[in-house]
């Protein structure tokens, strides 16, 4: 670990003045910060605290954690609060120890939390459960700093006891407990956080966040692939600074090349919000709610801190990791090599789904007048219930129900992962395949095989390219002789091991496909991914079938 000074106009969000300084860091640790007089020579460039990204699965990247912190740190970020929830779905400890394991081969400072809800409810079929004794196992271990989103809140309003004892050992633990309580308002919501809920990162309004405000709550502004609530909520930071953070939740490797936590500091600034709100909700606050051992630019500090070129689009010049500059070309190439050795020795999985044949996808048609249909939204993970004559999916064939393209009404099934099982159908809007099918492994929140298709053939192929691969995404054609296009996932079914620059690549190339076909979504892929999440109203489907999240039951 080498000793060096640098120079450059210092953003210090404890004085809240930015000014020319010197920093001298020594053995990973700022040792001095001193004030440079004027006419001293000084850095073009601005020293800021790194970016946190205070709520994000590392599995939506479909990167490794290794693969996923090369990427981000291009874009000042230092660490991430990582809830685990997806690999624990599918492989339980073994999976979340393979998260930790991965990420410490790396500089980066990886976070994890203990995942409160799995499986995430009992209308689906998860691959693994975490009881309450797993549970307290993980919050004792020291990369472990949080209890994570506690997604049934049912259960803490109606006191379950298991998920009861699950708070009371992160309480007793002194450990944060994450929320995920999308639309609670009122007494109810009340009720959620005098339970021990400090966050929550699902809020659609800036009404609904308002009312979790003033409870104590604090507020995660989230700005994803698929869910995008920054133009919501980013008003709430004028008046509320202490109690709002920056996270991306779950982002697909395309828009991680792109940017991360840094656009969301542009846009906040560019909207006229005082920069130092802007840095207390990027690096300050994150590290205060969960005690990370992440520095903040003062002296005696970890020397974790960023060089940017303006504070208006912080365009990234440089990121350092306890004294380290991790952008460095020969530093990121270490840091690849020690990864691809470890991730090599022990990947995870757990995928026994047999291919399926198109007779399997048949939807019979029965007496009732109407079908339920999910009507799928741009940007949200929310979803609306339609119901639409039946005669709208009879025009082929009386005796089954099929996609209807002209409508854009779509045939999705889920196909369990975990062993052999009939398939789940349903029907979805919004996706506007014309010819084609989708299918992903990546279906939260336990992954079983999600897919959209214009008709059986093609819904068909597409799943068994993700089976052959024991997990991934596909997307073809619709054509047996036309082209196809899969990226393997053989990490969990969720994640590659490969290089992520690569694994970015293939996914916009597969993404650029499903629009070919049709499809309007921003991002397609990460909408599907979403389609078999029950937690979130208002209707999903699961491998167990068609389900009202209103209702809390299967249809």
């Amino acid at each position: 670990m080498t000793n060096f000074s640098i120079t450059g106009f210092l953003a210090d969000v404890w004085q809240q003045k930015v000014y020319p300084a010197s920093i001298r860091v020594e053995a990973g640790i700022i040792r001095s910060i001193d004030p440079l007089p004027a006419g001293a020579a000084v850095s073009e460039q601005f020293i800021l605290p790194g970016f946190i990204d205070s709520h994000v699965h590392i599995e939506s990247s479909m990167l490794v954690p290794a693969e996923f912190a090369r990427l981000a740190v291009v874009h000042g970020t230092v660490a991430t609060v990582s809830d685990p929830h997806e690999i624990a779905n599918v492989c339980g400890l073994a999976g979340v120890q393979y998260m930790i394991d991965n990420g410490n081969t790396t500089p980066f400072k990886f976070y994890f939390g203990a995942p409160s809800c799995v499986p995430a409810t009992i209308f689906e079929t998860a691959g693994a459960t975490l009881d309450v004794d797993d549970v307290e196992a993980l919050l004792q271990m020291d990369e472990v700093k949080y209890l994570s989103e506690m997604m049934n809140f049912p259960g803490v309003l109606f006191k379950d006891p298991v998920v009861m004892a699950k708070i009371a050992a992160a309480r007793r633990l002194g450990k944060p407990i994450d929320g995920h309580a999308p639309g609670l308002r009122g007494e109810q919501a009340k009720q959620y956080i005098e339970a021990g809920i400090s966050t929550d990162h699902e809020c659609f309004t800036e009404a609904e966040a308002l009312d979790k405000l003033h409870y104590g709550m604090k507020i995660l502004i989230r700005e994803g692939s698929a869910a995008r609530n920054f133009e919501a909520l980013i008003g709430l930071l004028h008046d509320h600074p202490e109690q709002i953070m920056f996270c991306s939740d779950d982002k697909h490797p395309d828009s991680l090349v792109e940017g991360h936590i840094d656009q969301l500091c542009a846009r906040a600034v560019a909207k006229g919000i005082d920069l130092f709100k802007v840095l207390q909700a990027a690096c300050v606050n994150p590290v205060l709610h969960y005690h990370l051992d992440v520095g903040l630019l003062r002296v005696g500090d970890r020397a974790d801190f960023i060089l940017v070129k303006d504070v208006q689009q912080f365009t990234v010049k440089a990121t350092f990791i306890d004294g380290i500059e991790v952008t460095k070309p020969e530093v990121m190439q270490q840091w690849n090599a020690a990864h691809k050795t470890n991730s090599r020795q022990a990947p995870v999985n757990n995928f026994h789904g047999s291919p399926i044949k198109p007779e399997d996808l048949r939807a019979a048609a029965n007496e009732q007048p109407t079908v339920p249909v999910i009507e799928a939204l741009d940007g949200q993970l929310i979803t609306n219930r339609l119901d639409v004559p039946a005669s709208w999916l009879t025009t082929q064939h009386a005796d089954w129900l099929t996609s209807n393209t002209d409508r854009d009404i779509l045939k999705i099934a889920v196909v369990n992962r975990y062993h052999p099982a009939p398939p789940a159908i349903g029907f979805i809007k919004n996706f506007g395949l014309k010819a084609g099918a989708l299918a992903s492994s990546v279906a939260h929140d336990s992954h079983n095989i999600v897919a959209v298709g214009a008709d059986d053939e093609s819904l068909c192929q597409a799943i068994n390219l993700v089976i052959a691969r024991q997990g991934g995404v596909s997307c073809c054609k619709g054509d047996a002789n036309a082209s196809s296009l899969v990226v393997g996932l053989p990490v969990g079914g969720l994640m590659s091991d490969e290089d992520g620059y690569a694994v970015a690549r293939s996914y916009t190339a597969i993404d650029a496909m499903a629009k070919e076909l049709g499809s309007t979504l921003s991002a397609p892929f990460m909408t599907l991914s979403f389609m078999a999440l029950l937690v979130i109203p208002h209707l999903k489907l699961s491998d167990l079938g068609m389900f009202d999240g209103d209702q809390f039951a299967l249809l």
